[in-house]
């Protein structure tokens, strides 16, 4: 059968980055086909060629047996081409149906043309099981259900290639079991799926066959059926994978955290956290694991100065943090810095990066006086050392301090945030989700970083949706629900079972 896709040959360069080298393979048609590789490999870049955002150097594209040159993504939709990228592409203030509709209004019968456009909607969201409201707001849906909007907006537009980038970074495993519900039934259609994805659990579950690039060529192509996640992961990153990482005996220190009965309510009254009660220890990691959305990003970000506590204390190496009784936070996450907290924000592009700045300028962004020379100046000699040692040392790629932190990947960019906030040192550390989408080289590389920092006497809270980097780092475990702590494990007492029931609001009593 002619494949749905072919690649062949194609390049793609940067300047002297190299994107994509003479990339060739096929995509059989109604197949779910996986594109794994590290951050930076050139799936994401390739998968923009496909889509029109990108035109490559060198190559060419067949679909259906036919050469297409696509200048543009208008040029990729009208060839039935639909990509869901891994930050979704919606204006959060409007309805999903004016989100489907944006660029295809249909002229000056909008009202018509709205009727017409909602009752095709809902008969998509019965046949694939979406589960969706076209006249609901977005700002108002779930993670999940905005996912599902940007699936239902490719079906609208009659797409017959799906390409999904990272499109469980952000789902809960719920979530993440019915959006491969909807694609199995794509599928059915006899439409094609492109699955970029670092999770190679999905990658057994869900796809037929699998791509492996690396370095911006491919180095495997196989049946999903007739290789094991190991494999891919060494395909992957050119060498074999440890899973049992070196850790230090578990000694923990003096407290370095206390946190007593925190509460925090929103403008309406509504409890976001509740009698949240923990100690947090020097050279330990203590995990906070549960479904996102109940409370663990509001204690980080109060943790970090970024929000106010309604009431309650918290207390750092034996004095409390210096909350303002009224007022907002401004100012406040520099003072904690300055009292040794890191923090390795749960959202890098909202919070960790300013993607416009280069590399070299987001090292030192929110520790500027301790790059400052004797005349209280920047020094920008300094710092360009600093970087290149914190590039190598993390594996930067591509390892160019100038470029634009925007156009790394974004394990890439996870690394200079995390590299950033290690070498100032702290004390106590806060990290959220630290590996979300990101590979399974990079997670080997972060994870290796905090265990060292534990056993340096750091104390680090981390937040996790992952379960499985819960038990790899974790040396206790706090379970969250309804902005409560339900439940406390020692890592010897981890069990998914008793954890899930856990998150679900079922205490251990």
């Amino acid at each position: 059968m002619t494949p749905a896709v072919e690649f062949r040959n194609i390049s793609k360069h940067f300047g002297a980055v190299k994107a994509n080298t003479d990339v060739s393979f096929s995509i059989a048609k109604g197949a779910i086909h996986g594109l794994v590789g590290e951050n930076g490999a050139g799936k994401s870049t390739l998968m923009s060629i496909l889509y029109g955002y990108y035109r490559a150097d060198g190559g060419e594209i067949l679909l259906d047996g036919k050469v297409q040159h696509i200048h543009n993504s208008h040029e990729a939709i009208r060839l039935g081409i639909g990509m869901v990228h891994q930050h979704f592409m919606l204006v959060e203030n409007m309805t999903v149906l004016d989100n489907v509709m944006l660029g295809s209004e249909g002229g000056f019968r909008l009202r018509e043309h709205r009727a017409t456009v909602e009752k095709k909607l809902r008969e998509i969201c019965d046949r694939y099981r979406l589960d969706v409201d076209p006249l609901a707001t977005i700002h108002d849906l779930s993670v999940g259900a905005q996912q599902r909007v940007e699936i239902l907006k490719q079906i609208y537009r009659s797409a017959n290639i799906l390409i999904l980038d990272e499109p469980t970074a952000v789902l809960t495993a719920q979530e993440t079991e019915s959006l491969f519900e909807i694609l199995k039934l794509f599928k059915e259609q006899g439409k094609t799926i492109i699955l970029i994805t670092h999770k190679l659990q999905e990658i057994k579950d869900i796809t037929d066959t699998v791509t492996v690039m690396r370095g911006g060529r491919v180095v495997g192509a196989v049946q999903t059926a007739d290789t094991t996640k190991e494999e891919l992961a060494q395909m992957m990153v050119g060498r074999p994978i440890e899973n049992n990482l070196p850790r230090g005996e578990y000694k923990p220190g003096k407290a370095v955290l206390e946190v007593k009965n925190l509460q925090l309510s929103d403008d309406n009254g509504v409890k976001l956290l509740q009698d949240i009660n923990f100690t947090l220890r020097a050279g330990e990691i203590v995990a906070i694991a549960g479904v996102s959305g109940n409370g663990q990003s509001e204690l980080m970000e109060i943790l970090s100065g970024m929000a106010l506590p309604t009431s309650g204390e918290v207390d750092f190496e034996g004095k409390a943090l210096p909350f303002p009784k009224s007022g907002d936070a401004d100012g406040l996450p520099t003072k904690f810095r300055e009292l040794g907290i890191g923090h390795v924000p749960e959202d890098r592009l909202r919070d960790g990066v300013i993607k416009a700045f280069s590399v070299m300028q987001n090292t030192f962004f929110g520790y500027q006086d301790k790059v400052k020379n004797k005349w209280g100046l920047i020094d920008f000699k300094g710092i360009a050392q600093r970087c290149a040692g914190l590039m190598k040392e993390f594996d930067v790629r591509p390892a160019n301090p100038d470029l634009r932190i925007g156009l790394l990947s974004g394990g890439n960019q996870q690394k200079v945030v995390i590299a950033r906030e290690v070498l100032a040192k702290p004390k106590l550390m806060l990290v959220g989700q630290p590996t979300r989408g990101v590979d399974i080289g990079t997670i080997e590389s972060i994870h290796t970083q905090l265990l060292a920092l534990r056993d340096q006497g750091v104390a680090i809270l981390l937040v996790s949706v992952e379960l499985e980097e819960v038990r790899a780092l974790a040396d206790r475990i706090l379970v969250m629900c309804g902005g409560k702590i339900t439940g406390e494990l020692k890592i010897d007492e981890f069990d998914t079972t008793r954890i899930g029931l856990l998150m679900g609001g079922m205490h251990k009593h």
